[in-house]
């Protein structure tokens, strides 16, 4: 791996993202104490902030605004001028990342908006992860950086991503297939209403949120019955359905066929 992969515009880094960073060092940064200003280059490592403060950064010349819930992706071998306005607390990472794969272009600041609990928890299980097990830290990092790669706004001509509020609540449902779900509960842990909620399901799925989690139930529980040997109450179980005759009634609807119809190949 080359820790100088990945070109700098201005305002924007593009990088490679095929293979999991190598991770030089991550922590807890605590600036601001001893002096209001920081200046400093990483020659061979990348830079990423995940900041709980206010601030301003100056990256080779390009001014930005810190404001908690923003991250900063910052290139090898730039200038970075640190100017804060008190204690200031953030989570690091020093990284180095593949010198080929396909590049994709990130902005050096961006704000996280509702990813941010998600990017918070990642970057925390890295530092946990990391004085024992450095893959298991690599790993997370890597999915804070395509997570962070995700929050960039399509360039003209791309197609657009899912809205971030229905991307958490996507990941939410996926997560919990297995336990019961309600429409509050998914629209809290996307970080939305639960009117805005249902306005986003149809307006970008073109369902409704209850119908999205029983397609999704009814899809896992096709890839179990096909796949593995667990018996049909398990499945039923595994995919939050444990009432076994609603599990029938829910396949012969969803999928067409009986359980045991679906396991056979003969649905």
């Amino acid at each position: 791996m080359s820790a100088t992969s990945g070109t700098g515009t201005g305002t924007h880094v593009r990088i490679c993202l095929d293979a999991p960073p190598r991770v030089a060092s991550l922590g807890v940064g605590v600036h601001g104490t001893v002096s209001p200003r920081d200046v400093f280059r990483l020659p061979d490592l990348w830079q990423f902030h995940l900041y709980r403060y206010e601030a301003e950064l100056t990256v080779d010349g390009v001014p930005y605004g810190i404001r908690p819930g923003q991250v900063s992706l910052v290139p090898p071998g730039a200038l970075v001028r640190f100017h804060y306005r008190g204690r200031s607390e953030h989570l690091f990472a020093h990284l180095e990342l593949p010198s080929a794969g396909e590049r994709l272009t990130v902005p050096v600041m961006q704000d996280a908006g509702t990813q941010t609990p998600v990017l918070t928890d990642l970057m925390l299980r890295a530092v946990a992860a990391a004085p024992r097990n450095s893959a298991r830290a690599a790993a997370e990092l890597w999915t804070v950086l395509w997570r962070v790669a995700d929050l960039a706004t399509p360039a003209a001509g791309d197609t657009a991503g899912p809205h971030p509020a229905l991307a958490l609540a996507v990941a939410h449902i996926e997560a919990h297939l297995a336990a019961p779900l309600t429409v509050p509960e998914v629209a809290r842990a996307a970080g939305v209403s639960h009117n805005h909620l249902i306005r986003l399901f149809r307006a970008e799925i073109g369902s409704t949120v209850v119908a999205y989690i029983r397609h999704r139930r009814l899809e896992h529980a096709r890839h179990l019955l096909r796949e593995s040997t667990l018996s049909v109450p398990a499945i039923a179980a595994a995919v939050g359905i444990g009432d076994l005759q609603a599990f029938n009634k829910a396949c012969r609807r969803e999928l067409g066929a009986s359980p045991r119809a679906v396991r056979a190949g003969t649905g």
